[in-house]
């Protein structure tokens, strides 16, 4: 159904990497789910009074909040899609992390609310009418709701949108808090205890836990939370493919919304090769990982020696320096690169206690200058201090 309808008032529905087509996809499936949430409102609500159920009668605000969330979705799609500009280089791709964490703010308060009004009916108890017509109509909003849990969680996978993923989290805690709901119904015919108000009360935690969940998952983003290990694994994979790629280091990505995901890296490149060739192998690189990931990358190249005879006898020369002036200090990573008139020596330092960093920069001070008084002609680049249980 879903797919009809984008097809049907979204044209041009197939090109989601078009920013307009997918803000259009999106504030059509928040216009859907203010129709639906609308319906379903005014069923509850209705249901809610005719049989004099807390319950009912919260869940029933519960998806007027919903419409809130959907009007939300609509306006941080066009806020999103705001072109970048001198204050926002990057775009503002993060309206819709946002929005997605106002949506989660209103599933937790709704929660809340429900939860303190089914605890008064727990101490004050009220007879609850029963009537199959309720039971049929309140079935009917589970079976709407199970189809917004399932459109938006489609929309979530095929756009990667936060604010759907949120909504079909949402929807999917309504199913099932209607189901508990009905199910409170056929357990208050065989018992005088007041289930209408405990279930109310496990209806609310449930909606509060995936409010939390929800708000979790988008402050990390905003934060700037390290990406999914399977991005990360296939990044690597793509750079180190390359055969002119010696070594990686120092891999960054940066998310700035659906779309406007930014990386950085270091490679190492064989100093023999002209700066023609270096800079055709990283604008070849920088496009295909734009191409197969979407990740836009800034590559940094790292010239280096792969004459191993020649690095392994400069770096027992450095080992030597370093361990006359501390013996507890290691070095990692050692390399070297060469041109004319240009001999680098490039290290990480390993060390037993955790440094300050003005302490780590003495201590690359005092290495610099005991390696330039024996090898004036060495250029000395201490990348990191590391602690000795960090060297893995």
């Amino acid at each position: 159904m879903i797919k009809f309808l984008i097809k049907k008032f979204v044209h041009n529905s197939e090109a989601i990497e078009n920013k307009s087509v997918r803000e259009k996809i999106i504030s059509l499936s928040g216009m859907i789910g203010i129709l639906c949430n609308a319906l379903i409102f005014v069923i509850k609500l209705f249901l809610g009074f005719t049989i004099n159920s807390i319950a009912i009668i919260s869940d029933a605000f519960n998806n007027l909040f919903d419409i809130a969330s959907s009007i939300i979705s609509i306006l941080t799609a066009k806020l999103a899609n705001r072109p970048a500009d001198t204050e926002h280089p990057h775009g503002h791709g993060r309206f819709e992390y946002i929005g997605s964490l106002g949506v989660a703010f209103i599933i937790f308060t709704v929660g809340f609310e429900l939860f303190k009004q089914s605890y008064a009916r727990v101490i004050n108890p009220e007879p609850v009418a029963f009537n199959p017509w309720v039971l049929l109509l309140m079935s009917l909003t589970v079976l709407i709701k199970l189809w917004m849990f399932m459109y938006n969680r489609y929309l979530h996978t095929y756009l990667n949108s936060s604010i759907n993923k949120a909504t079909a989290f949402d929807s999917l805690s309504d199913v099932v808090a209607t189901s508990l709901l009905i199910l409170s119904m056929l357990i208050a015919l065989i018992t005088p205890l007041p289930i209408d108000g405990f279930m109310g009360i496990i209806i609310a935690l449930m909606i509060m836990y995936s409010g939390f969940d929800v708000a979790k998952d988008m402050v990390g983003v905003l934060l700037g939370s390290n990406p999914e290990p399977s991005v990360i694994i296939e990044l690597e994979k793509i750079l180190n493919d390359d055969v002119n790629i010696l070594e990686i280091h120092d891999l960054q990505v940066h998310d700035y919304g659906p779309g406007r995901i930014l990386g950085s890296v270091h490679v190492e490149l064989s100093d023999t090769l002209n700066i023609v060739e270096a800079h055709r192998i990283i604008d070849a690189l920088e496009k295909k990982v734009e191409t197969s990931m979407d990740i836009i990358m800034t590559i940094h190249v790292d010239p280096i020696s792969t004459d191993q005879n020649k690095t392994l006898r400069v770096e027992q020369d450095i080992k030597a320096i370093v361990e006359a002036v501390d013996p507890n200090i290691q070095i990692n990573h050692f390399r070297i690169a060469q041109a004319k008139g240009i001999f680098v020596v490039i290290f990480d330092l390993v060390v037993i206690d955790l440094l300050l960093e003005q302490e780590q920069n003495n201590l690359k001070g005092s290495l610099k200058t005991a390696i330039h008084q024996r090898f004036p002609h060495y250029d000395v680049v201490i990348d990191t201090v590391l602690r000795n249980h960090e060297k893995a």
